[in-house]
């Protein structure tokens, strides 16, 4: 398992690269379309649970959107179980210097499900204060999709 799990621990900080580098298409490579579930907390424009691709392409995008120059320091990956029941959990800050200049600082963590290969099942915990800030001050700076309504499907 030490092997599986060093895979799958690359592909997560590839991934989280992906992001960063607004390379969406990669991350939903590594996406099922079936019984797909996101969570992302909070009662804001990144907030709400997405079920499939197309609404999570569209949130992946809106990320990039409102928040252009976001960065990832991933300082864990747990991996566990086998490729027909995967869970990692990822622990990382998520930095950028908003439109206004001021720093954006955000720890957190995703646990997430795979099965052979594929992520069907996301729940990112962060500091859903500190997001919510950050995309007011965004849009003020001029970024009116930092207050749109939430990507739900």
């Amino acid at each position: 398992m030490l092997i599986y799990s060093s895979i799958v621990e690359k592909i997560v900080r590839k991934t989280f690269l992906a992001v960063q580098n607004h390379d969406y298409q990669a991350v939903l490579n590594g996406v099922s379309s079936n019984n797909l579930t996101h969570r992302f907390a909070g009662p804001n424009s990144l907030g709400g649970i997405r079920h499939d691709k197309e609404a999570l392409g569209r949130w992946f995008k809106r990320v990039g959107t409102v928040l252009p120059e976001l960065k990832f320091d991933v300082t864990n990956v747990l991996v566990l179980g086998g490729p027909w029941n995967t869970t990692v959990v990822a622990r990382w800050v998520a930095t950028c210097k908003l439109e206004n200049g001021e720093p954006y600082v955000n720890p957190g963590i995703h646990v997430i499900k795979l099965r052979w290969g594929k992520a069907y099942d996301f729940d990112v915990y962060e500091d859903t204060f500190a997001v919510t800030v950050g995309l007011e001050k965004q849009a003020k700076s001029g970024i009116a999709e930092a207050l749109a309504p939430q990507i739900v499907s």
